[in-house]
């Protein structure tokens, strides 16, 4: 409780000095309190004691916007003692006054919100202020002024402001919004650029190996990892690529790793499905680099790879199967698969499953996407 009232001290602050100069004003007939109106009283208390307590609160550290706010209200208080001495009912001098303090006081506020809006505000506050004039300058006499406003609240220039604070917690919304998402793409850019580099480094440790022999397979070798760089570096920044360049990334990295092995290796890769569609690059390639590391890089025989790519009315399916050496067993999947459950998260939130079997030597990975996220 005493770290709350530490916190928001500038709000009690707010409401404690306004009830005294609202009497100091009041005795000094600069303003008038409706005192059988008690629930006025009680409204104007909270807005002026919120209208001094905001800066103060939010521009604490800030003694320049500070010093600005008490020349406003210097300026307020100066021009309601001239109103006073002038007795001059409605004075259109203090009401542009009055206007100039508010949108001052609203500049200091939310300057950026004030230079956006300014057309909407003076054409909204710039009408009213012309009937007011109208009113008060052209209908007649002082006396046919005073019976006109009887039956035209002085409260209808308030109106707009709740149209205005409408649409400010909109763009503070739509603020917020764009916040989220360039916060999810700085975090999938993270995401991506922690795809496991090694392979790339292990690729070109074979491929300095291979050109010492001077293989056939070199060129091979040269064009492949070439194309997966490629596919990596561009495709990967993209929202969606069509699933037909994931499968041709996803076959190259197989035959890549079969030039690694001198053992029996069994790898397949089925898929059926519309190569038209699309999804988030880089996705599947964990899946399959987990397989191959813990999996295929354990075994000294009879390894194996079983994966299926293919579609429903709903949703893309890829499911990818491996054995591995109960021995060479690791009790953390690594970085690789959070790293994939936290792209997924944020790339298709609750329209995607991803789920991992295992039984006494075999992992099967499930993963489904919906086909319209």
């Amino acid at each position: 409780m005493i770290q709350f009232l530490k916190k928001y001290k500038a709000f009690i602050f707010g409401f404690i000095i306004i009830i005294p100069i609202f009497y100091l004003l009041d005795y000094m007939g600069l303003i008038i309190i409706p005192k059988e109106r008690t629930y006025e009283i009680i409204f104007y208390i909270i807005f002026w004691g919120l209208v001094i307590a905001l800066p103060i609160h939010h521009f604490k550290k800030n003694k320049k916007t500070v010093i600005k706010v008490i020349s406003l209200f210097l300026f307020i208080f100066i021009a309601l003692f001239i109103d006073a001495s002038m007795k001059v009912p409605d004075n259109p001098i203090t009401f542009i006054l009055l206007i100039v303090f508010w949108f001052g006081f609203a500049y200091l506020l939310v300057p950026k919100f004030l230079k956006k809006y300014w057309r909407l505000i003076a054409l909204i506050y710039g009408s009213l202020l012309l009937y007011f004039l109208y009113l008060r300058l052209f209908s007649g006499d002082l006396e046919a002024y005073l019976k006109i406003k009887k039956d035209i609240p002085f409260f209808i220039f308030l109106l707009p402001i709740p149209l205005l604070l409408g649409l400010w917690t909109f763009e503070q919304w739509k603020w917020l919004q764009n916040l989220k998402a360039e916060k999810s793409k700085t975090e999938l850019s993270l995401l991506k650029a922690q795809i496991n580099p090694h392979f790339f480094f292990n690729t070109l440790n074979n491929l300095y190996a291979l050109t010492i022999k001077n293989s056939k397979q070199a060129p091979e070798v040269i064009l492949k990892l070439s194309d997966m760089m490629r596919y990596t570096i561009y495709e990967g920044e993209k929202e969606k690529v069509q699933i037909q360049d994931e499968i041709e990334y996803l076959n190259n990295y197989i035959e890549l790793h079969k030039i690694r092995y001198k053992k029996t290796v069994e790898i397949t890769f089925n898929h059926d499905i519309d190569s038209s569609l699309t999804i988030a690059p880089l996705l599947y390639i964990i899946l399959l680099e987990n397989a191959f590391k813990h999996g295929i890089e354990t075994l000294t025989e009879n390894a194996f790879i079983h994966m299926n790519l293919y579609e429903d009315a709903d949703y893309i399916h890829f499911d990818i199967e491996n054995n591995f050496d109960l021995k060479e067993v690791r009790e953390s999947n690594g970085i690789g698969l959070k790293n994939l459950e936290k792209r997924l998260s944020l790339l298709y939130k609750n329209r995607h499953e991803l789920n991992i079997d295992k039984t006494i030597n075999t992992y099967k990975t499930t993963l489904k996407i919906a086909k319209h996220a």
